[in-house]
């Protein structure tokens, strides 16, 4: 279960001056980190492993010094933070996110040489109602991925669901806390308290606003797999367990909250993301044995008019409706790991379901 975090005073007093103190320690002491991760490249697997992950780690804790920074400066001139909820100041914590993007995004792909495939709408979506956009969750890079396709390709303005223990970054905690953004804690027993943030969260966007929701609540791993199979089953709910059984690639969506914004969101679209390659990043460890590089991470996005969403049906159907397109998702990752050779190809698909064309 996870413990409560400090209040957002007492974490900032020890994260923020954190980081501010982190990168001039890290550039002092350069000279030393660059010889002991050249000695230990050829022992590790990758090209040059930790001189690429010291680099990434330099610009990222560039990118929270200056972040930091401009935070406060915005702070102050919106009256000390008395007017940061006005429409300027908003679009000005967005520019702001729009920025540590865009260089996250270009230091990642230029230093793990990644290519990557297919990370933006493909088609312009509507900006004349919200929408609520359904994400496949396996690691921190598909939530940078997907909300800097949002923000800086499609032009909407981002209401994120989030969990709660992200808020240890500063930059996330404070620039994350002053836009439209949800953070949850997912442990047992909270289940309606979720569901209630993302129905507020979603009943409160309008026309160029994007929720984003995880539905499956965590990332991928095959224990965690096996466990919301196992927690399905013991529900007595036999026939999203057999659904589930047949998904190898992605966990069972937990339907609440999906359901909750559907409900909240009369209006809205809903568009799905599916993505591939990013699979070994679920926990800080895996940055370093499981960290994609030379590698191809590629995306897939669905948009559903509001029109043919299945609002006014029953639960059970809605229920259905979702398994049943997370199927599809998982479908296509299969394909997809089978055509570069990451995974053998498993033939699946739901009934009477399929993206459009």
């Amino acid at each position: 279960m996870s413990r409560p975090l400090p209040p957002p005073l007492v974490r900032r007093l020890v994260t923020v001056p954190a980081v501010l103190v982190a990168l001039p320690v890290l550039a002092a002491t350069l000279p030393v980190w660059l010889v002991l991760a050249a000695a230990a490249s050829p022992f590790l697997p990758g090209r040059w492993r930790p001189l690429r992950l010291m680099w990434f780690a330099i610009v990222w804790l560039a990118c929270e010094w200056v972040a930091l920074v401009a935070l406060g400066w915005l702070w102050l001139r919106a009256g000390f933070g008395r007017r940061l909820a006005e429409p300027p100041w908003q679009a000005a914590h967005l520019r702001l996110l729009a920025w540590i993007l865009d260089r996250l995004y270009a230091t990642a792909r230029r230093t793990f040489r990644l290519r990557i495939v297919g990370y933006g709408p493909g088609v312009p979506l509507p900006r004349d109602r919200p929408l609520l956009v359904l994400s496949r969750h396996a690691g921190p890079g598909d939530s940078l991925l997907l909300v800097r396709a949002l923000v800086n390709l499609a032009r909407l303005r981002p209401r994120v669901v989030l969990k709660d223990t992200l808020q240890l970054d500063p930059t996330i905690d404070v620039l994350l806390n002053r836009l439209p953004s949800r953070f949850i804690t997912p442990r047992p027993g909270v289940a309606e308290d979720v569901e209630a943030a993302i129905a507020e969260l979603a009943a409160g966007a309008g026309p160029g606003d994007a929720v984003v929701i995880f539905p499956e609540g965590g990332n991928f791993s095959e224990s965690r797999r096996l466990r919301a199979i196992e927690r399905l089953r013991s529900r007595g709910h036999a026939d999203e367990a057999a659904k589930a059984e047949r998904m190898r690639n992605v966990l069972a969506p937990k339907p609440g909250g999906t359901l909750a914004a559907m409900a909240a969101a009369p209006t809205a679209d809903v568009v799905l993301v599916a993505h591939e390659g990013l699979e070994d990043l679920s926990a800080l460890a895996d940055l370093w044995r499981g960290l994609p590089m030379d590698d191809v991470v590629e995306a897939r996005w669905w948009h559903l008019p509001s029109a043919e969403l299945p609002r006014g049906r029953d639960v059970d159907s809605q229920v259905d409706w979702l398994f049943d397109w997370w199927g599809l998702l998982d479908s296509w990752i299969a394909e997809r790991r089978g055509a570069v050779g990451h995974a053998p190809m498993r033939p699946s698909g739901p009934p009477g379901a399929g993206p459009p064309a």
